[in-house]
């Protein structure tokens, strides 16, 4: 039994444990309990560690350690120990990204050690809804893109990217193969839609994560010619019925706090405020 405070990295035997401290905010945890789900806690397959900060016995704090740093029901004490960690591994992550509170503590301690960020946005609003939007026809034109598809999709998803991230995936040290496999695999789950025109994607999103009581849109993007027009609101009504029906029964999608066209049409769709994060971009 752990009588003091401690860290260690987590396994397989822990699985119902960590689900535990997962399941006391689902909505904010939700990526992270998808790759849990999925893995198993198998090193191999998780994408990187989970690292578990235990208080009386008790494992009462996570930090999932892969391509993105993510503290979970982080208290100061648990940030701390997750800091000196972190510092001891030393920087392997693109970015840190989690509830505002503890991802605040956790990059002040850090900055010092890894900073300048690239991109700091210390408030985007987490939302969620469980119920399909009243007053919004959905768009009949958008539907699930096909496997076959990848070369139609992935101009349109390089797009999106670098208009979030501020740089372009394909200048990573692979030119880009990590984030075409990504694509490839959300067309093979069956979970990327689009409105298609002419040949050319006019609207996208994305259902990522998935757990049994949440599904996460990400890759929301419209063609900047195209905004405006109204193609968001309608198609994410499409997308929103497909993630109800068949994915899980609540929706949850994050958002940047100075994109007020986003804001509202999330509004308009009936998604409510469920929490705040905060990412630190490298």
């Amino acid at each position: 039994m752990l009588t003091t405070p401690t860290t260690r990295v987590l396994g397989s035997d822990e699985l119902s444990d960590v689900l535990a401290v997962l399941d006391e905010d689902p909505v904010a945890n939700a990526f992270v309990t998808a790759r849990v789900l999925e893995s198993g806690l198998e090193a191999p397959y998780l994408g990187g560690e989970m690292w578990g900060y235990y208080r009386q016995g008790r494992l009462t704090s996570l930090c999932y350690a892969g391509a993105n740093l993510v503290p979970i029901r982080a208290g100061p004490a648990a940030v701390r120990a997750f800091t000196d960690r972190a510092l001891r591994q030393g920087r392997r992550c693109s970015s840190i990204v989690g509830p505002a509170g503890p991802t605040a503590r956790l990059w002040a301690r850090l900055e010092p050690h890894w900073g300048p960020a690239r991109q700091l946005r210390p408030r985007q609003p987490l939302l969620a809804t469980s119920a399909l939007p009243t007053g919004v026809t959905p768009d009949p034109s958008v539907r699930r893109l096909l496997k076959s598809e990848m070369d139609l999709v992935f101009p349109a998803a390089v797009a999106m990217f670098t208009e979030e991230v501020g740089i372009s995936p394909l200048d990573a040290n692979d030119r880009g193969l990590a984030y075409q496999s990504r694509v490839a695999e959300t067309l093979g789950t069956g979970r990327c839609f689009a409105r298609v025109e002419n040949g050319r994607v006019v609207f996208k999103a994305e259902i990522g994560a998935v757990t049994p009581d949440i599904c996460q849109l990400q890759g929301v993007w419209t063609a900047p010619d195209r905004r405006g027009e109204g193609l968001a609101t309608a198609g994410l009504a499409t997308v929103l019925a497909h993630a109800l029906g068949e994915t899980a029964p609540v929706v949850s999608l994050y958002v940047n706090d100075f994109n007020a066209p986003a804001l509202a049409v999330y509004r308009r769709l009936g998604f409510a405020r469920a929490g705040t994060l905060m990412s630190v971009l490298f």
